[in-house]
């Protein structure tokens, strides 16, 4: 009813006021984001990435111009014109007959190692001349490595495939120079067998893709984009002789910086006014290989090399791009990391252009696209909201006074509910809720009265049944005990034969009797927590030791098998209550083959605990039997008070252990698994 009433006027007033609102806020925002915004933004990229593309294709043409700059300085081919005269030299001192002749200059690490440290002519005159022409190019490769700042090594190499000089120094460390060490290994290789050489050497202008060079040795930077390099050759041509190559120029380019290239700050800036001033935008850029599927630059450089449609999961876009003819356009909207996208894709250009063919994206969340719709659609709900809040404060004022007495009613109704019988309401009106609230008064009177009759009820069924069990097994052992009287007194009336062996065999069936009564006082006096237990480190395998030992006499009579094994072990427990336990347990297991069978005993280390397993192969439990096993009076026996195992749960429970019966799993007798803990309990005395 509460729900009813005051629900139906609220949805009265949403319906009249606040619901024209909300229908033109989604109109708006259906408008907007979907035909306006999402148009916008789908133009914006496509002229993004084409731009990004553009720039791309401009590094790299502009590192086709530098070496055709360099391939044309008159530094080059006197450069390569002194290495030629050098190896001539060299050859010369070869022949016996030049042996005498002075020693040959040679320009190579150990010179240039000089040269670069101190910039000098390395004095001696007759070296001035033999390594001006090198160290002049050399200066040259350092200064574009500076102005350009692109490049981490420049190489020049002869057509015989060696080097006659390179850059110097390592790019951006302010001019240190290349060690003496990178120098020799730079001198000694041979580029002949290089693929960049031998094209270049053919004549044609080649690019090495992104990959790890191994003439960049000495650069180890945290970020893992400066590992990777783009490598550029182009031939040396000869003035005189048309088409003749004497030589190869290389340079290596850093992959950082197409890594920045696509990692500018227009991209986000362009869609800044999407989102609020103090939120970064979502856009970024990335750079795959020409097969559409190879992530080469990306802003999470874990993904450097990850296949877009194998390792991403997106083989759709990587179709969009091989499938579109144009080389541009839009990706099909998609998700990535739980976001969806909507991104653009324009190709650099091909080989044969005088690129690497390879594709640019550019991508925005779907929650950025639409920001600017959900402000304005809040707004619209803002303002609905504001024009209802009379309305709507009204009808929760008359709500509120129509179903104040129900909700009252309610959760009185519920404090009932959870055992509270002293509920009342107070009776405010004499209205048809008034009289409601009347009865219900009554109701709950009623039902105190009749819980307390109840709660009265089960004591002395409880009592009553405790006083029948008590006066039944102490009735048991008063019988005997009774005869046994009477038997005495006629022996002692009558004088009969044998009255000392009477009396000896009369007294002792008395004691015994009386043990029974002591014993029947004492599992009482356990199962109400009479004593408490005293635990200490005690040694388990003694315990079960001595256990055993107790029952070998029953255990031969019945034709028991005993069979103990597993680890010594200490436990936490107190040592009188666990020796009754299990000799409780054993005698269980002993009593449960009259026929014979074998008895195991076994423990085992389960971390902070040790399980006992006392195990017999008797006919088993009854499913019904062991759902009550472990409560007061209830055993399976035609003798006991049917406290053992009770007391037993308890007394283990209070030690901080565990017991539980469970059938064997051959399905072959019982398995009582005790569990104790190895050591004390936070806080727990000795």
């Amino acid at each position: 009813m509460l729900r009813r009433i005051s629900t139906k006027l609220v949805l009265a007033v949403l319906g009249a006021v606040v619901l024209p609102f909300v229908a033109f806020a989604f109109f708006v925002n259906e408008q907007m984001a979907d035909r306006l915004t999402r148009h916008v933004v789908q133009q914006a990229l496509l002229g993004l990435v084409k731009d990004l593309a553009g720039q791309i294709d401009y590094f790299v043409q502009e590192r086709h111009i530098d070496l055709q700059q360099w391939a044309a300085l008159e530094q080059t081919q006197l450069a390569l014109d002194n290495y030629a005269n050098e190896r001539g030299r060299l050859l010369q001192r070869q022949d016996p007959a030049e042996a005498a002749a002075p020693p040959v200059p040679v320009w190579g690490p150990t010179a240039m190692s000089s040269w670069a440290s101190h910039r000098d002519e390395l004095s001696p005159e007759n070296y001035a001349l033999d390594f001006k022409f090198r160290s002049d190019l050399t200066r040259e490769f350092d200064r574009s490595l500076d102005l350009k700042e692109v490049y981490d090594l420049v190489l020049l190499v002869a057509a015989d495939g060696r080097l006659v000089t390179c850059s110097s120094k390592l790019p951006g460390r302010q001019g240190t120079p290349l060690s003496p060490r990178f120098l020799e290994y730079l001198f000694a290789q041979d580029y002949s067998d290089e693929a960049w050489f031998r094209q270049a050497l053919a004549g044609q202008f080649w690019r090495v893709p992104q990959h790890v060079s191994p003439y960049h040795l000495e650069i180890d930077e945290a970020d893992s984009a400066w590992n990777y390099q783009l490598g550029f050759a182009a031939p040396v041509l000869a003035r005189r002789e048309e088409g003749e190559v004497r030589g190869v120029l290389y340079a290596l380019v850093n992959w950082w910086f197409v890594q920045r290239l696509v990692s500018t700050e227009v991209i986000t800036d362009a869609f800044r006014g999407l989102v609020a001033e103090d939120e970064q935008p979502s856009p970024y850029a990335w750079l795959w290989d020409a097969d559409a599927d190879t992530i080469l630059a990306h802003p999470e450089r874990a993904l450097y090399f990850r296949s877009v449609s194998r390792d991403l999961g997106l083989p759709e876009l990587t179709r969009a791009v091989l499938e579109d003819p144009d080389g541009w356009g839009l990706y099909p909207e998609y998700r990535f990391k739980g976001a969806d996208k909507n991104a653009a894709f324009h190709r650099c250009n091909p080989p044969e252009d005088g690129g690497f063919g390879w594709v640019v994206g550019v991508g925005i969340d779907n929650e950025d696209i639409y920001s600017t719709a959900e402000e304005l659609r809040t707004l619209l709900l803002g303002g609905g909201a504001g024009v209802a809040v009379l309305a709507l404060c009204l009808t929760l004022f008359i709500a509120r006074r129509t179903t104040g007495p129900i909700r009252e009613l309610q959760k009185s109704a519920r404090r009932v509910a959870e055992g509270d019988l002293e509920t009342r309401i107070v009776i405010r009106s004499r209205d048809e809720l008034g009289a409601l609230a009347e009865d219900f008064n009554r109701m709950t009177r009623d039902l105190k009265e009749g819980r307390e009759r109840q709660i009265k009820a089960e004591k002395d069924a409880a009592w009553r049944e405790m006083a029948r069990q008590i006066a039944h097994d102490i009735k048991n052992p008063l019988t005997p005990i009774s005869l046994s009287l009477d038997l005495l007194e006629r022996v002692r009336r009558e004088h009969a034969e044998g009255a000392d062996e009477i009396l000896e065999r009369t007294m002792g069936l008395m004691r015994r009797q009386v043990e029974n009564l002591r014993e029947i006082a004492r599992d009482f006096y356990e199962f109400t927590g009479g004593r408490k237990p005293r635990p200490s480190a005690v040694e388990l395998s003694a315990l079960l030791d001595e256990v055993l030992h107790l029952h070998d006499a029953w255990a031969v009579e019945r034709g028991v098998a005993v069979q103990r094994e597993g680890p010594d072990a200490v436990v936490w427990a107190d040592a009188g209550q666990l020796r009754r336990v299990l000799v409780n347990l054993v005698s269980n297991a002993l009593q449960a083959m009259p026929e014979g069978g074998a008895l195991f005993v076994a423990t085992e280390l389960e971390g902070d605990a040790v399980r006992v397993s006392i195990r017999d192969t008797g006919t088993g439990l009854a499913p019904e039997a062991r759902a009550h096993l472990f409560e007061p009076y209830f055993t399976t026996k035609s003798e006991g008070t049917g406290l053992g195992l009770a007391i037993a749960k308890r007394v283990l429970e209070e030690m901080g252990g565990s017991i539980e019966l469970v059938p064997a799993p051959d399905g072959r007798g019982t398995v009582a698994e005790v569990r104790l803990p190895r050591r004390a309990a936070p806080g727990a005395g000795a």
